[in-house]
C-alpha cells in the first residue's frame, strides 16, 4: 500500500498514524479531545513531534554511541541534538511500509539492513487496532542476522499535561540517573502516586505491574503493558509527561549482567513481541 498516512475510528476514538515517520501515531482524540499528545497527521514534522513512537532495537539511552558484542566493538551514530548517547532505537527514524489498513486496524513493517545506526539485520512489525474504548498495540521484532544479538523493544507515548493530571503506578525501585542521563544505582521507589504537575522523573523503574492509572480533568485511561519496566518522563518545563512501556533497563546493555536487566538475546530467525494497551474513557 503507498498512502503513508492512515487514519482509524472505533466509536469516538480517532487515530491517525504517519508510516513515515518512524511509524508514529501522530494522533490519538476522543471525541475531539486529545488523548496522546496529537497533530493532525498532514502538520506532524517528525516522530518527535508525534503521541507515540516504536522503539526498537532499544530504549532510551545506548551509552557514547558504542557497545560491545560477542567480542566485537560496534558504534552507533548521533540521533538525538547534541547528547553524546544515540537514544530510542532506529525505527523511530525510518519510514515503515503499510502492509494492510481497514477501518479500525493497520499493520506496518521495517525491514532493517545493518548500517551505522545498527550493525544487525532485523525485521520489525507493529499492529494499531482500535476496538471500543481501547487502543492496542502489538510490537514484534525478528532476528533477520546470521548472527545472536541483543535486542530490546517498548513504546513513547506522550500524553498532555493538564492542570489535575494524575498518575498511579505500582514500582519497587527507580534508576537514578547521572546528567546526561545514564543510570547510576537502583534506589527503592514506593510506587508513583501523584500530580504530574508536581513530579521531575526522568527515570526507568524496576517492580512494575504492568498497569498504569492516568487521568486529569476530562479523561481517565488505564495504560497495561506485557512489558517489565518503565520510563517515566515528567519535564517541570513541558506541557506533555511519557509513561513508556519497556523491555530492558536504561543502558541495560552495559551493566554487568545485560540478561539480567532486560536485553534480549535473539538467535537468527528468533522473534520477540509485546503489546501495550490504552483504554480511554471521559471523566
Amino acid at each position: 500500500m503507498s498512502s503513508s498516512t492512515i487514519e482509524l475510528h472505533a466509536g469516538k476514538l480517532r487515530l491517525a498514524l504517519r508510516a513515515d515517520l518512524g511509524g508514529s501515531i501522530a494522533g490519538l482524540w476522543l471525541g475531539g479531545v486529545p488523548v496522546m499528545r496529537s497533530t493532525e497527521p498532514a502538520l506532524l514534522q517528525g516522530a518527535r513531534q508525534s503521541g507515540s513512537f516504536p522503539l526498537v532495537p532499544y530504549s532510551n539511552r545506548l551509552a557514547h554511541r558504542r557497545f560491545t558484542w560477542q567480542g566485537q566493538n560496534h558504534t552507533t551514530v548521533p540521533n538525538f541534538d547534541d547528547s553524546p548517547h544515540s537514544l530510542h532505537g532506529v525505527v523511530w527514524q525510518r519510514p515503515w511500509e503499510v502492509l494492510s489498513a481497514s477501518a479500525d486496524a493497520a499493520e506496518l513493517q521495517y525491514l532493517h539492513s545493518p548500517d551505522t545506526s545498527w550493525p544487525f539485520a532485523f525485521e520489525a512489525r507493529q499492529r494499531v487496532v482500535l476496538q471500543g474504548d481501547t487502543l492496542e498495540l502489538q510490537l514484534a521484532m525478528t532476528n533477520r542476522a546470521t548472527q545472536p544479538q541483543p535486542v530490546g523493544l517498548g513504546w513513547h507515548p506522550y500524553f498532555p499535561k493538564r492542570s489535575g493530571s494524575q498518575l498511579q503506578m505500582a514500582v519497587t525501585q527507580r534508576w537514578d540517573s547521572e546528567p546526561t542521563g545514564l543510570p547510576t544505582q537502583r534506589v527503592p521507589q514506593a510506587g508513583i502516586h501523584g500530580a504530574v504537575a508536581q513530579m521531575d522523573f526522568d527515570n526507568c523503574f524496576e517492580g512494575w505491574g504492568g498497569r498504569a492509572l492516568i487521568a486529569d480533568e476530562v479523561l481517565n485511561m488505564e495504560l497495561t503493558s506485557s512489558l517489565p519496566y518503565a520510563v517515566v518522563f515528567t519535564p517541570p518545563d513541558k506541557p506533555y509527561y511519557c509513561v513508556e512501556p519497556v523491555s530492558h533497563v536504561n543502558d541495560a546493555i552495559h551493566m554487568a549482567d545485560p540478561l539480567a536487566n532486560g536485553v534480549r538475546v535473539l538467535l537468527p530467525g528468533e522473534g520477540y513481541s509485546a503489546w501495550m494497551r490504552l483504554r480511554v474513557q471521559a471523566a
